[in-house]
């Protein structure tokens, strides 16, 4: 979600090194081709992470996380300029610091004014990303190892199933193996892919599922750049708010995100897509775990997303 703001900056600072310091969970997305378009990537191993931001030599560094510690740490590091929100006190460890919007939009918003509050030019934009052609061929590799069909005569529909923040993300289980069922019944061949926690979900959904519905599970077999090739493959994604949905969105695949306690207004995936929200009087709480009935997600029907999904089919 930082991806526009990130590539205003690169506009405004054209011919200067950029560096892009991210956590190796996050920092092989930026090998693929996006606006931000990074010099250099540093993987930041959090117990070096001082010693790496001083060895950059960077002149100036742009804090988009809001916490006290970033601030702390780059000002550690010997960096003449640190730039970033004023937020949890830490305004007196930056040397130019942006008032936070008095209301928190969208998160891509956030990023925007962030670097607007700087005098840096910043478009509205939506997060984009273009995958490699290695990409494609090593996610291509995957999926028919997994025993994925031959596309485009099979159409493959990508489901992502977890959600790394709490269960209470999570639509039920039973309801996406529904989903897949159905489209099954069409024809079309699932994909499910996510993080290495997740694949006890894989495996729930998969039981639930009837005897001989294709399915082709790839939940935390894939590297990240194998994932951005393999949503980049499917027709049409599911996904509860995840990050596999912000990158199915920036990847342009046709979505239907499902939300329960986390709020739509700030996290919903750019671009056009179908969210699925149920108006009941507890959400957004943003609970990790849901200590009644789960109502948020259980008031999504199956038949509802299964209607998005062949409308994204055509």
């Amino acid at each position: 979600m930082a991806i526009p703001a990130m590539a205003a900056v690169r506009r405004a600072f054209e011919g200067r090194r950029v560096v892009l310091a991210a956590l190796p969970s996050i920092a092989p997305l930026f090998e693929e081709i996006t606006p931000a378009a990074p010099d250099e990537i540093l993987a930041i191993d959090r117990e070096r992470e001082r010693a790496q931001l001083q060895a950059a030599g960077a002149d100036a560094i742009l804090l988009l996380p809001n916490s006290f510690g970033s601030a702390w740490i780059a000002s550690r590091s010997g960096i003449a300029e640190r730039w970033g929100y004023r937020a949890g006190g830490r305004g007196v460890l930056l040397t130019r610091a942006v008032a936070r919007p008095r209301r928190h939009g969208h998160q891509v918003q956030y990023y925007l004014d962030l670097v607007r509050g700087l005098g840096i030019a910043a478009p509205d934009d939506r997060p984009r990303i273009t995958p490699h052609p290695a990409t494609l061929v090593s996610a291509d590799a995957l999926l028919a190892a997994a025993g994925a069909p031959a596309a485009p005569r099979v159409p493959l529909v990508g489901f992502a199933p977890g959600a790394a923040y709490g269960h209470a993300k999570r639509w039920p289980p039973d309801r996406v193996a529904a989903v897949i069922a159905a489209l099954a019944r069409d024809g079309i061949t699932a994909l499910l892919v996510g993080a290495a926690a997740d694949r006890a979900t894989g495996r729930a959904i998969e039981s639930s599922l009837p005897a001989g519905t294709p399915v082709v599970n790839l939940i935390g077999r894939t590297t990240l750049r194998q994932l951005v090739g393999a949503i980049a493959r499917c027709r049409a994604f599911v996904a509860n708010d995840s990050g596999a949905m912000h990158v199915a969105a920036a990847l342009g695949v046709p979505l239907t995100a499902i939300f329960g306690p986390t709020d739509e207004r700030a996290t919903r995936p750019a671009g056009d897509a179908d969210v699925m929200v149920r108006d009941v009087f507890c959400r957004p709480c943003m609970l990790r775990e849901c200590p009644i009935d789960h109502r948020c997600m259980k008031r999504i029907e199956s038949a509802d997303v299964v209607r998005s999904v062949m409308a994204h089919l055509g």
